[in-house]
């Protein structure tokens, strides 16, 4: 079973800094059959496997999909509603 969030981490060219952003799981499927996830602003967009295997995916035109991007599943996210177990 896939994770409900996951930090993408995008490698830069070499002695660049890399770039990380955390995506949550959306609704819809992507090409593969597999769940897509999106940050919160729905720009970046990938479909992720069961074996945490990452597809870009474009939102919008004129994009070219990053190469070299490594998915880390994270812990599911607290839930504000819940009550607070201490």
């Amino acid at each position: 079973m896939s994770a409900l969030r996951y930090e993408l981490v995008f490698s830069g060219d070499a002695g660049a800094a890399r770039d990380a952003v955390v995506v949550e799981r959306t609704p819809a499927a992507g090409p593969g059959g597999h769940p897509v996830y999106a940050d919160p602003t729905g720009i970046i967009r990938a479909e992720i496997s069961d074996r945490d295997e990452v597809r870009m995916l474009a939102s919008g035109g004129h994009q070219e999909p990053p190469h070299g991007v490594v998915a880390r599943p994270l812990p599911d996210a607290p839930d504000p509603a819940a009550p607070d177990v201490a």
